[in-house]
């Protein structure tokens, strides 16, 4: 029973000791407002001070789970594409040319929000651009402020795009063009719900994940070079 109990917490609060240290360091400024307030609470017993500090103690466990990085060592394959995004698939389809298929994917403010290299390669562009703040899982936020990368590897290319959302107004890039990287690798992140998009070329890839599935970036294989 014992077991079954470590078991169960560790399935539970596992993820406490996987926060990127961008959320260590938000959550415990937050924390240390919480216990603040608590300590103010004590000695004057303002049920608003209460409040606050439970306010605070919410917020900061929300922020510390929101930037969780669990540990993904996955090596791909060489004819793999590994899913960039933790997420929701939304389409698999072309738009506007032919011959580049786009894969969407909606990552919900409970979703781990590190993006990775899609292949193996060469980072060959980064390429910002100022956008709307539209909801991530509708259509209009292809118009949204964005983040676009090229990754090649000889005549093989992947564009992995970082799309803010109505509540992220931040994109972090942490690759830069000539950087070396590996399928799986970091990327960058998006800041509380947003959108990843993959760019593949058509006739070169064969999909393997399906619209409506739920993936994980560096575990889950999108599609596989022909």
């Amino acid at each position: 029973m014992l077991e079954d109990i470590k078991r169960t917490m560790g399935e539970v609060f596992g993820w406490v000791t996987t926060v990127h240290p961008r959320g260590k360091r938000t959550s415990l400024i937050i924390f240390a407002l919480a216990l603040t307030a608590f300590i103010v609470y004590l000695f004057t017993c303002s049920v608003l001070s209460l409040a606050v500090a439970v306010l605070y103690t919410a917020l900061g466990i929300f922020v510390a789970f929101f930037f969780r990085d669990p540990y993904r060592p996955t090596v791909f394959k060489e004819d793999e594409i590994a899913c960039p995004a933790d997420g929701r698939i939304l389409s698999i389809k072309t738009e506007g040319d032919d011959n580049v298929l786009v894969i969407r994917i909606f990552l919900s403010i409970f979703n781990v929000h590190i993006q990775r290299a899609t292949i193996d390669g060469e980072v060959q562009e980064v390429k910002y651009t100022k956008g709307k703040f539209a909801f991530a899982n509708n259509p209009e936020a292809n118009n949204n402020e964005r983040n676009l990368i090229k990754f090649v590897n000889g005549d093989k290319f992947a564009y992995m795009e970082q799309i803010t959302g109505a509540i992220a107004r931040r994109i972090e890039c942490w690759v830069k063009p000539g950087e070396k990287v590996k399928a799986g690798q970091y990327a960058g992140m998006i800041y509380f719900g947003s959108q990843v998009a993959v760019y593949l070329p058509k006739d070169k890839v064969k999909i393997t994940v399906k619209e409506g599935q739920n993936v994980q970036g560096a575990l889950t294989v999108l599609g596989l070079w022909r």
